[in-house]
């Protein structure tokens, strides 16, 4: 079954609609972005996160300082790096990783190659911000990746009506989403638990 991670909570009830409805990983955000929150605030919010959930700390060329102090008062299980990141800055940190990267062509699948990470996200390209454009990139991209499957994350402008194509042509570890669980630029309780319920009934796709 594939994994769905639901990014950019900020509020309690999110957060557990999420968690009971599936998701494997929820992502706090604390990048330039208008979904970000403190490092208080998420520490608050981990507190209800059952130990099967994964926390994910998202980043945009952090300093170590920056990682180190989230990574120790929330207690994030993995920590994704979603800017200009240097896989050598990675593994300095030594922490389980997620690296992040924009897809416009070809060569930008490329450079996942030269990092030594957990998983690879691959998103579409921000507009504002990093990641959370709500835009798809071209999915056959990736047809050519080096990269087991198996450590692939896919986002960028998923949805309930779109995962399931998703899933199926790729067929990722999982999947990730932001806006697509948004109504008016707020999460919503209903579309959290019909995208993980979309996402996790697919069949055929990797599962651990």
């Amino acid at each position: 079954m594939v994994k769905v991670k639901i990014c950019g909570l900020k509020e309690i009830e999110h957060v557990q609609v999420a968690a009971e409805a599936g998701a494997s990983f929820i992502g706090f955000m604390f990048a330039p972005s208008k979904r970000r929150i403190t490092i208080e605030h998420a520490a608050k919010l981990a507190k209800i996160v059952p130990p099967h959930v994964k926390k994910v700390g998202v980043f945009v060329n952090p300093t170590e300082d920056d990682v180190r102090e989230a990574v120790e008062t929330v207690g994030l299980d993995y920590v994704q790096y979603h800017g200009n990141e240097s896989a050598d800055f990675i593994k300095t940190l030594g922490y389980p990783s997620i690296k992040a990267f924009s897809i416009r062509g070809y060569e930008d699948v490329e450079k996942a190659s030269k990092y030594h990470v957990d998983y690879y996200l691959f998103d579409a390209p921000g507009t504002d911000f990093a990641g959370g454009s709500g835009r798809v990139f071209d999915w056959s991209l990736l047809d050519q990746l080096s990269i087991s499957k198996d450590r692939v994350i896919l986002a960028g402008g998923l949805n309930s009506g779109n995962v399931q194509q998703a899933i199926k042509q790729l067929s990722p570890f999982g999947v990730d989403v932001s806006s697509g669980v948004e109504r008016d630029g707020v999460k919503d309780s209903n579309l959290i638990k019909e995208f993980i319920k979309i996402a996790t009934q697919n069949k055929g796709v990797y599962s651990i």
